[in-house]
Order: C-alpha cells, then structure tokens, then sequence
C-alpha cells in the first residue's frame, strides 16, 4: 500500500525518515495541531505518530470500517 507522505504529513516531517515520523508528535500528522496533540496525550497518553497508530480506539475503528466494507461487498 503506498501512501502519499505530502499528503498526510506537514510539510516539515513529509521527507523525514519513517523512524523519525514514528517518533515525531502528532501535529506531524497534516490537520492535527499542537492543541490537538496536548489534548490527545490527555486523554489517552499519545505522545508520538507510532502511539497515534497502536491506540487501540483507534484500531477499533480501522476494524468496525473494514468490517463495514466486507459487508457491503
């Protein structure tokens, strides 16, 4: 699966190494703010992009969408 890294990076992390966008904030992320980020290592302890990914809320949701689209299939 190839992702378009300008696309879903901010400018300044869209040509950083993979290990460094791992680690970087999420306001790495292009639409997440520094606020964002505050508020998200708030209320679940994310601090990093790699933290982001492994929420398990979040791969919650990747799987009900999956599961979505198998049934719609």
């Amino acid at each position: 699966m190839a992702i378009d890294l300008d696309k879903v990076l901010d400018k300044a992390w869209a040509d950083k190494p993979l290990a460094e966008v791992l680690a970087a904030p999420v306001a790495a992320l292009k639409g997440v703010s520094d606020e964002d980020g505050k508020l998200l290592h708030e209320a679940f302890g994310v601090k990093t992009v790699a933290d982001f990914g492994q929420l398990k809320y979040v791969r919650w949701a990747q799987a009900l969408v999956a599961l979505n689209q198998t049934v719609k299939a």
